[in-house]
């Protein structure tokens, strides 16, 4: 996927206009996918891309059922940038770039893991209020079942 000229700077805040296509793109259906694949009781987590040829968005996903109808579900974005002055320099991006302690070196970047999740709870439970979760991560209540619960779920 091509997406140059509309991003400058990826790492400095103009990652922000992909906070929304990432959310429906790639963090959604992972949060779906996780509630409908695993039982209760327990926390999931995956990490997934979005992005193109300077730069990959990336998302730590976590999701736990909390009590019968409703699931938290923590994010954590940042960004590998992976342009060409990168390798020119000397300093391509590492494996561990694209994933977060203890497995990787990747730091949450505050503000594209608070433009997503707002995405993201917009389309999972409008009006909800994200909140931190410790390591980076910002959290949110989606409902499971019942009234308010997003069609995916029914």
């Amino acid at each position: 996927m091509r997406v140059s000229g509309m991003l400058e700077n990826p790492g400095r805040g103009d990652h922000m206009v992909y906070a929304d296509p990432m959310a429906r793109a790639v963090v959604r259906p992972a949060v779906v996918e996780l509630l409908q694949r695993f039982p209760r009781g327990q926390e999931f987590a995956t990490t997934v891309s979005f992005g193109g040829d300077d730069f990959t968005l990336r998302a730590h996903v976590r999701v736990k059922r909390t009590t019968p109808g409703l699931a938290k579900v923590s994010l954590a974005c940042w960004v590998v940038n992976k342009d060409t002055a990168r390798y020119l320099g000397g300093n391509p991006p590492r494996e561990d770039e694209n994933f977060l302690p203890p497995e990787g070196t990747a730091v949450p970047d505050a503000s594209l893991t608070a433009r997503v999740m707002g995405c993201l709870a917009t389309r999972l439970n409008p009006g909800a209020v994200s909140r931190p979760d410790g390591d980076g991560h910002l959290a949110i209540d989606v409902p499971t079942s019942g009234q308010g619960a997003p069609d995916v779920f029914a």
